[in-house]
């Protein structure tokens, strides 16, 4: 395996990678929007749980670098902690669904995090084994994440401090390779793709832009986990400041709209991508759909 990392590029395509899947409460998933609202979009098992798929994205350039978002959830909680947390696979998916899209985690030259939760961020270690220590995967990587999501992981407030892994941040500050960013760039990605932020969810929350010639593709991350989330009104009972995220939805959309966007949905269980609308009364739905998109050209 060379240990030079190709240039940046122009990304080429784009592949949903699977991670663990979660069944997760849907009164929490749905905030403030009661039940028989909800189950209208997601039918709840007899634990009033829906299922979540826990999604990553691959995006291969022209110059042959490869780039992920995400890395879901994985399978490092022991075995009492992923019944706690919903996770239904035991081994860690996210490395079999990268194979099978013709990638080692060690091929892997970028990883860009949208923020440090478990659920988006557990992907980066190896699988639980009784006696031994989480270790770090993806060992040329470059790590990307924004000024405000790592901070709250170095010091979380009382009320999410359960969703980081607290030795995450310094395997990853110990590698020498990961960069914090502020700005709409990163030196990592290069200049292809572009920054959106957010603080509604969660702060320094990043969503990644990637160019592509039948409209751009954002990253959407827990600002919009999937399909009924689009609806403006939807949010998480996780979310720290509910109005501030629909605003920063609101702001997101009359961006994105105008130039034919499309978003990617982490938690999605069925479509990793739809194409933004708007219907007859004005409201934001998503039209086209990309339920696995594998090798989408850009």
């Amino acid at each position: 395996m060379s240990t030079a990392a190709p240039a940046p590029g122009r990304p080429a395509r784009l592949w949903s990678i699977a991670g663990n899947s979660q069944r997760l409460d849907g009164g929490a998933m749905f905030g403030n929007a009661p039940r028989a609202l909800w189950e209208r979009w997601i039918t709840p098992d007899d634990r009033h749980r829906i299922p979540l798929a826990c999604r990553a994205m691959l995006v291969e350039e022209d110059s042959g670098r490869r780039v992920l978002f995400e890395a879901g959830i994985g399978a490092f909680f022991p075995p009492d902690l992923r019944d706690r947390y919903g996770v239904v696979e035991p081994g860690h998916v996210l490395l079999d669904s990268l194979a099978a899209a013709g990638t080692r985690h060690e091929d892997v030259d970028v990883v860009v995090l949208s923020h440090l939760h478990f659920d988006h961020a557990g992907g980066l270690l190896t699988a639980w084994r009784e006696g031994e220590a989480a270790r770090l995967l993806f060992p040329r990587a470059r790590f990307v994440v924004g000024d405000g999501a790592w901070r709250r992981a170095l010091a979380p407030h009382f009320r999410d401090r359960a969703s980081y892994i607290p030795e995450l941040p310094a395997l990853l500050e110990g590698t020498g390779r990961l960069e914090v960013v502020s700005g709409d760039r990163s030196e990592a990605l290069g200049p292809a793709y572009r920054f959106h932020h957010s603080e509604g969810h969660t702060p320094g929350l990043l969503l990644t832009e990637v160019p592509s010639d039948d409209g751009p593709i954002v990253f959407a991350g827990d600002l919009i986990p999937g399909r009924p989330w689009v609806h403006l009104p939807i949010t998480m009972g996780y979310d720290r400041y509910p109005e501030r995220l629909i605003d920063e939805k609101r702001a997101l959309y009359d961006d994105l709209l105008p130039r034919g966007g499309r978003l990617f949905f982490t938690h999605d269980a069925e479509v990793a991508m739809a194409r933004l609308e708007r219907d007859e009364r004005g409201r934001f739905k998503t039209g086209e759909l990309w339920p696995a998109p594998a090798g989408l050209a850009l």
